[in-house]
């Protein structure tokens, strides 16, 4: 069984090569990281495949996501709300909570005795977190937007970029529980103009060095934007509002290329990412679409069409979404896209893509049909039935582990006047679940799947992981002018599953961009490690695959992001393991 050896991290001037040393484990979990069950246990109480119950106050995860007025909103930048970030910070097995923080327009901070700032939540082990963010040196205050997980530099230990209204943030982790800014001497940190929304990590020349991409929103100027009720595109249904984004200037994206000396070099332009012009994006989210080996990039933008860069392997990109038919929806209109996933919905092996919008209309799920190209299925699906809700983060996670990954929808509006001025919508808004039938279908189970489900809320961000590593996946989300949400599945189920971390050598640290094939019985799996996607959000590095009935595993096929080809045998399931790129079998060519 040679595979994934587990390996133990180490710091100090060496080449990156030395960073791990091996010890005579074969792809076993460390003792840090064994299953623990008796943390907020699933029950025969309730009905599988799902009853969430928020547990954020009992497990010590409090804070409030400010973002503007709370009664009313002058201008849109109080209303996107702020994204959450899973991540393993300090490498003991056990994953952390980061949330981002927005701020209000007066500096009033809504009475608060200090200004808002971001949030890092330690995981205990029990069941609870501890909020280490002043020890962690990530009390910086900013409007911040979204956040993206990656090992810029390869040492072994996990950074954070946060996108903002004004600069963007680069939080490198030193590696003792503590982090320091340097967007700036790194050459992240933005003009300043653009506001700065989702981003993700992204090796998209493959050179073992992690990229970044920045979904930009509006050049937003405070001093010449309308007031609401001002101009033509300050009203909706008739009621003054906020202005924008139409109306207001859009600002391009940004493609950030990593040098691998702590510094980055603004190639928005000569990779062709700044072609497609005149959009107004959110979310990110990176996909091999067309499985070459070559991380492409979706991006779910405001009132405009998406886009899709495809990766044309000399460090140049092409907006192909008009022509993969991902760039409207099935009538050929575009919509307001807020947040985006990716995942095999339908297990044919192929990527496909799921973006929420606003109200009056519905997510769409785009298929992949394998020849560079996708069909919106989204009311062949089942999940076009819902078009009261404006949703944000969404990601697909397999809530039963019955093999099939289902979808979760976090909802909130942008208008208070919706309440008052009886617009046909709610500010808050409850969030949606469309449980994955395993024949291509998707059945709406949001109203029997618990408190945490049905009980209505702002929200905006939402990231997914194991936080206890005992199989089943939470959900947190950042909601805003409020507290947050830790959901967690408490029907239980008799499901197998398979939790595994990545580890490149020859690749980036991370493995963000590998894709993995895992064979089960009559089943495969495909999905990819990605950072960011969701809404402006970045879900837990570690995959993490349903069984369903299925006990053993009989390999796991890794596609490294250098290109490489290894696959690891595995054997029992209800664990997580540590794939070590370099120690499966090379796969022949």
């Amino acid at each position: 069984m040679l595979a994934g050896l587990q390996y133990l991290s180490l710091r100090g001037n060496v080449d990156s090569l030395a960073h791990w040393v091996i010890t005579a484990f074969l792809l076993l979990p460390s003792p840090a990281t064994t299953p623990v069950n008796g943390i907020y246990p699933a029950t025969r109480d309730h009905q599988p495949p799902a009853w969430f119950v928020d547990v954020a106050d009992s497990a010590g995860v409090r804070m409030t996501d400010v973002n503007g007025g709370i009664q009313s909103k002058r201008y849109i930048i109080e209303s996107t709300g702020s994204g959450v970030a899973i991540l393993d910070y300090d490498n003991d097995g056990w994953p952390d909570i980061f949330f981002v923080n927005g701020t209000t327009l007066d500096d009033s901070s809504q009475g608060m005795s200090s200004k808002p700032s971001s949030h890092l939540f330690h995981n205990n082990h029990d069941g609870t977190f501890t909020d280490v963010t002043e020890h962690a040196g990530l009390l910086g205050t900013a409007w911040g937007q979204g956040v993206c997980v990656g090992d810029y530099d390869n040492d072994g230990y996990d950074d954070l970029y946060v996108t903002a209204y004004g600069k963007n943030r680069l939080y490198h982790n030193a590696g003792d529980g503590t982090f320091k800014e340097v967007a700036g001497a790194a050459g992240v940190a933005g003009t300043g103009k653009e506001w700065g929304t989702g981003c993700a990590f992204v090796d998209y020349d493959r050179d073992g060095k992690l990229d970044l991409i920045v979904a930009n929103y509006v050049h937003l100027n405070l001093a010449e934007t309308p007031a609401p009720g001002q101009a033509s595109y300050c009203t909706w249904k008739g009621a003054p509002t906020f202005c924008g984004p139409r109306g207001l200037p859009s600002a391009p994206n940004t493609l950030y290329h990593n040098l691998g000396n702590g510094k980055f070099e603004d190639v928005s332009k000569s990779s062709g990412i700044q072609n497609t012009t005149g959009h107004h994006c959110f979310s990110v989210s990176t996909i091999d679409y067309d499985d070459d080996g070559w991380p492409d990039i979706y991006i779910a933008c405001d009132s405009t069409p998406a886009q899709l860069y495809h990766n044309n392997h000399n460090g140049t990109f092409t907006d192909v979404a008009a022509d993969a038919g991902v760039a409207f929806d099935e009538e050929g209109r575009e919509q307001a896209g807020m947040g985006s996933t990716i995942g095999d919905y339908d297990g044919d092996g192929r990527l496909d893509i799921f973006k929420t919008n606003f109200s009056d209309d519905s997510s769409t799920l785009y298929h992949n049909d394998g020849n560079g190209s996708f069909s919106d299925l989204t009311f062949q699906s089942g999940v076009g039935i819902n078009s009261q809700d404006l949703g944000w983060g969404t990601t697909f996670m397999d809530i039963d582990n019955d093999g099939w990954p289902d979808l979760l929808v976090v909802n909130g509006h942008v208008y208070p006047e919706v309440d008052t001025a009886k617009l046909g919508s709610t500010y808050r808004e409850p969030r949606i679940v469309y449980h994955n039938l395993g024949n291509g279908k998707f059945e709406d189970i949001s109203k029997t799947s618990g408190p945490g489900i049905t009980v209505a809320g702002p929200s905006r961000g939402l990231a997914i992981g194991d936080l206890w590593n005992d199989g089943r996946l939470e959900a947190v989300v950042n909601n805003m002018n409020d507290h947050p949400m830790v959901l967690v599945n408490q029907a239980k189920n008799a499901n197998h599953w398979l939790g595994m971390r990545l580890v490149g050598v020859q690749s980036n640290r991370d493995g963000i961009g590998a894709r993995v094939k895992l064979r089960a019985g009559e089943r495969t799996w495909v999905d990819e490690v990605r950072s960011g996607s969701s809404y402006d959000s970045s879900n837990d590095l570690r995959l993490h695959f349903g069984l369903g009935q299925r006990s053993k595993v009989e390999w796991i096929e890794v596609r490294w992001p250098g290109g490489r080809t290894e696959i690891f045998d595995v054997g029992d399931a209800d664990r997580l393991v540590t794939l070590r790129e370099g120690f499966g079998h090379v796969k022949p060519q």
